[in-house]
């Protein structure tokens, strides 16, 4: 799936991501095929721990490849790629095959994305239906224009 939103942001042939499978393995890299529709907006990409997995894939290959923002918190850090192997009795083992990677060569597996603006939500910001985040991004996204 973030293959194919990256290819709305980012033209044919960028990196979105690199499957990495460790020592002395090859690495599968995964490009845009998109129409790049949507490069001529500006744009910033709310995180926070509740970003995983495929957000977190798109949002790292927006900023290696364009640039981008990320604007909130860290990131949860769900770059891994699991498999599962179905055991006798219908148990089954899961295990981590390979990690995702940035364009630029970041993991994502149990670091997360930090972002290059910091802004927490505190408990007084809920109380109020404060989203400073967001207000952070419009902010820095109206001087993009």
């Amino acid at each position: 799936m973030a293959q194919k939103l990256a290819g709305y942001f980012m033209p044919a042939g960028e990196t979105v991501t690199v499957e990495d499978f460790g020592k002395n393995k090859e690495q599968q890299i995964y490009k845009t095929s998109g129409n790049y529709s949507l490069e001529k907006y500006p744009i910033v990409v709310l995180i926070n721990n509740g970003s995983a997995s495929a957000s977190e894939i798109l949002a790292g290959a927006l900023r290696d490849n364009r640039g981008v923002q990320l604007i909130g918190e860290k990131s949860f850090g769900k770059g891994s790629v699991q498999e599962v192997i179905n055991l006798k009795g219908g148990s089954f083992l899961k295990i981590t095959i390979a990690k995702w990677l940035t364009p630029k060569g970041n993991s994502i597996s149990e670091v997360g994305l930090d972002p290059d603006v910091k802004v927490e939500i505190t408990d007084k910001d809920v109380e109020a239906k404060k989203d400073t985040q967001l207000e952070k991004a419009l902010e820095i996204i109206t001087n993009l224009k």
